[in-house]
């Protein structure tokens, strides 16, 4: 059975480790603490790079499957391997983070997520963008978690923490439609390749800020051996279900390879909870996920990527579809969400929880994400872009403000700083799982309402579009009672009052976590 015996020390936010090398306090601590703020812009851009990436590429598709002359059946790979290789390595990366370092690690992924990017621009058939997009998933696994994680570790104060969590929660909660418009702008004026160019610029103002700002790595104590067999099952489960979902958004629930990778996907996962609570040196410890709070705000993460995404995905189907808006209207339409979810991660939230509590926040988060759907829910094929979209869009970007900016730290807050890397992973994981399951079942259910309606009311054009717009209001009803369903889970599974203390101990009694960049 794994040692349970330092989860009070999880709890309280303080190491329990024995076995640990001697506290070492850096010369250049002072500096390091310093320079947080320029270690918050850092890791605010690399998560921008790797959130954006999901949806960039999305506008460019169409381009790009005509000069590299590869069919629309096989489109989807462009996407789904960047998904595949990144939810089934998340783990793992978190892991590689916690035994080598957050920054080492960090670097690593980030460099590889440049280079990976460069050959997909340069793609000169469907075979090489496919495997550079996986190529990009596999180093983003790297470099999510160990971003997050050595945020963590670096804001120990309340509210320090609490508006470095808004910023990321921001980033994180709005890369997908700053995606949208990004891809929009590079796909209508430059060419489809800059939507994958366009990360070297991340990357290499990342990686100077990563050297520049980083603190040295610390000591790292005693590295637990690393869980093999965990680690092969976990990734090869995760990837079982997230292919699963991709299958069944393209071929039916019914197709065979659907039902075998969700059932071997499942089974896997299951093995895999039962392998970690016999092991000694666990990928993933159970006391991670079991903590009320964090196993609370996992839940959260991944039920708020699976109404979210379909956001992304079905409004801009309707506007680029049924309102003939280009990739760059299309963009550009979306984004008083991103603004809001900004303003509201960075202003409201770090002041509120402090304060209250991520339970308050999150339940009136998920509340005002529901009504917000509930109010693009109004959308027709004639209705005002003004009158309707925009202020859907901002009352849902209040409410994910709250909820990204409370859930984030909440899943990382009072974690024993030997986990920090796979807890940090774990807040990744929920996230892709969650879009992932989403965009497949909201897809279904999309296109089961359009069939039911042209079978009432024939195949002509404008019913072709009215089933369209009632595929699309399925689809925000539900996200809607996603968002709602949030809510009701957060006041029975999350406690009252503040968040937990910080990752670590203080400066100056800095636990041997791999890597402080204090």
């Amino acid at each position: 059975m794994a040692d349970t015996t330092i989860e009070p020390a999880a709890q309280t936010g303080l190491s329990s480790r024995t076995s640990a090398a001697p506290p070492e306090t850096s010369p250049r601590q002072g500096a390091r603490h310093e320079h947080r703020w320029w270690v918050l812009a850092v890791l605010a851009l690399s998560q921008l790079m790797v959130v954006l990436d999901a949806t960039i590429v999305n506008i460019a598709l169409p381009t790009a499957q005509e000069a590299l002359n590869f069919g629309a059946d096989q489109r989807q790979w462009v996407v789904t391997a960047y998904s595949l290789a990144f939810g089934g390595l998340l783990l793992l990366g978190g892991r590689l983070s916690d035994l080598f370092g957050r920054k080492i690690t960090y670097i690593v992924g980030l460099a590889g997520f440049a280079a990976a990017s460069a050959f997909g621009g340069a793609a000169q058939s469907f075979g090489e963008l496919v495997t550079a997009r996986a190529v990009q998933g596999a180093f983003g696994a790297l470099l999510a978690p160990a971003a997050l994680s050595l945020l963590s570790t670096t804001f120990t104060d309340g509210r320090e923490r609490a508006r470095a969590f808004g910023v990321f929660g921001a980033v994180a909660g709005s890369g997908g439609a700053v995606g949208l418009l990004l891809g929009g702008v590079l796909t209508e004026y430059w060419s489809w390749r800059w939507c994958l160019f366009v990360n070297l610029f991340f990357a290499l103002v990342a990686m100077i800020g990563a050297f520049t700002f980083f603190g040295r790595q610390g000591p790292t104590g005693t590295r637990p051996k690393l869980d093999l067999p965990g680690t092969v099952i976990v990734s090869l489960g995760l990837v079982g279900v997230v292919y699963g979902f991709s299958s069944a958004e393209t071929d039916g629930w019914g197709d065979a390879r659907t039902i075998v990778a969700l059932v071997a996907g499942v089974v896997l996962l299951v093995a895999f909870v039962i392998l970690e609570s016999r092991v000694a040196h666990p990928l993933l410890p159970l006391r991670v996920v079991l903590d009320r709070q964090r196993g609370g705000s996992y839940l959260t993460v991944a039920l708020t990527g699976a109404a979210l995404f379909g956001v992304f995905l079905f409004l801009a189907y309707y506007l680029q579809a049924l309102r003939g808006y280009t990739p760059l209207q299309t963009g550009l339409g979306f984004l008083p969400m991103p603004v809001t979810i900004a303003l509201t991660s960075t202003l409201i939230a770090p002041n509120l929880l402090p304060r209250v509590g991520p339970k308050p926040m999150i339940v009136g988060g998920a509340l005002l994400g529901g009504v917000g759907l509930l109010l693009l829910s109004r959308i027709g094929l004639d209705t005002s872009y003004a009158t309707t979209i925009p202020p859907a869009l901002v009352v849902l970007g209040l409410g994910m403000g709250l909820v990204f900016g409370a859930a984030f730290n909440t899943a990382t807050a009072g974690i024993d700083p030997r986990d920090a890397g796979v807890g940090s992973a774990m807040v990744n994981t929920s996230q892709q799982i969650g879009g992932s399951i989403g965009t497949a079942v909201l897809s279904t259910l999309a296109a089961d309402t359009v069939s039911r309606y042209l079978q009432g009311h024939g195949t002509s054009g404008s019913a072709q579009q009215l089933a369209q717009l009632n595929g699309y209001h399925t689809v925000f009803h539900t996200s809607a009672g996603v968002f709602f369903a949030i809510a009701v889970m957060a006041v029975f599974v999350l406690r009252w009052g503040r968040p937990a203390a910080a990752a670590h101990a203080p400066a100056g009694q800095a636990s041997a976590a791999p890597t402080m960049a204090h």
